[in-house]
């Protein structure tokens, strides 16, 4: 069987090589192979009991009546596109994307599954999973930005690259990671739509975490709009402070913002005295044995 490909450019297709035309996938599907014989890049039927979920895949929570109703359809119409794995063993394959149509079928109680196969290391595997359900999923504004935080730091991408790799430009980029710099409960709020992205934008124009959750409660509260948010921060605003008081007060931003970013990258509460003549140290606490351990194990200590 032989699959003609075609170039796709930049983004999904580029990463994900997996152009096929309409016919050759159709054949594939409707005449079962044996995936041993398989060559990387075909479409074949693999028994669902011989795949594995993506460890890498960024999307924690499935709508449940959603997957109910995917999986109402593939019991009428069937599997419309392949699900992308690579292969693990002989007779085990990891799922690369499209774990809500695996998750459905099980649930439309199929045995066999339509899939392209193809060879990816967990490095690639990790930036395709992650690059695919940015760009194919319905994610929630929060796993959007935890996705490209780690694409950033687990992938050894810049915004820049990120940007070309999900075809948004580096603001863009740039307001989705921000949002991982607001207090959890605001973050929860956006992932669970109580609030939207345009009121997460308007509580960031603020720097004091108190004011962000006053905020945040007022909105919630007052079932504020946008707009009105915006304005209340404006209100909020700081006067104009002098030219000293404004670098320290630049200091103090920077500061924090180190301190989020190695809370987010160790799980913990991380502390950074810095003085004036540039010295200063970085406090990492733990809570347990299990959690120094945990984190030993992140530092590399033997």
């Amino acid at each position: 069987m032989t699959i003609k490909k075609s170039a796709l450019g930049k983004g999904l297709g580029a990463l994900l090589d997996t152009g096929s035309t309409e016919n050759s996938v159709r054949s594939a599907i409707e005449q079962p192979a044996n995936p041993l014989n398989a060559v990387a890049g075909s479409v074949t039927q693999i028994p669902l009991n011989q795949i594995e979920a993506n460890p890498f895949q960024p999307r924690t929570e499935f709508d449940e009546s959603a997957l109910k109703e995917l999986a109402e359809s593939i019991q009428t119409q069937g599997i419309i596109q392949p699900i992308t794995v690579r292969r693990m063993g002989p007779d085990r394959y990891q799922i690369i994307s499209g774990e809500r149509r695996y998750k459905a079928s099980k649930l439309a109680g199929l045995e066999l599954i339509p899939a392209y196969i193809r060879t990816a290391n967990d490095q690639s595997m990790l930036e395709m999973a992650l690059v695919e359900n940015i760009q194919r999923e319905n994610l929630n504004a929060i796993e959007i930005a935890i996705s490209y935080q780690r694409l950033i730091e687990e992938c050894k991408l810049t915004q820049e690259s990120l940007g070309e790799r999900v075809g948004k430009e580096r603001s863009t980029v740039t307001n989705y990671l921000r949002l991982l710099k607001l207090p959890p409960q605001v973050q929860f709020a956006i992932r669970d739509g109580k609030i939207t992205m345009g009121h997460a934008r308007a509580i960031l124009g603020v720097e004091d975490i108190g004011l962000q959750l006053k905020l945040f409660n007022d909105i919630l509260t007052g079932d504020l709009s946008v707009r009105k948010t915006e304005d209340l921060v404006r209100q909020a605003a700081p006067k104009k402070k002098n030219g000293k008081e404004q670098k320290k007060s630049a200091w103090a931003t920077e500061i924090r913002n180190l301190e989020d970013r190695l809370e987010h990258r160790y799980e913990t509460k991380v502390e950074v005295k810095h003085a004036d003549n540039g010295v200063g140290k970085i406090t990492i606490h733990y809570f347990s044995n299990d959690d120094l351990n945990r984190l030993m194990d992140m530092l590399d200590f033997d």
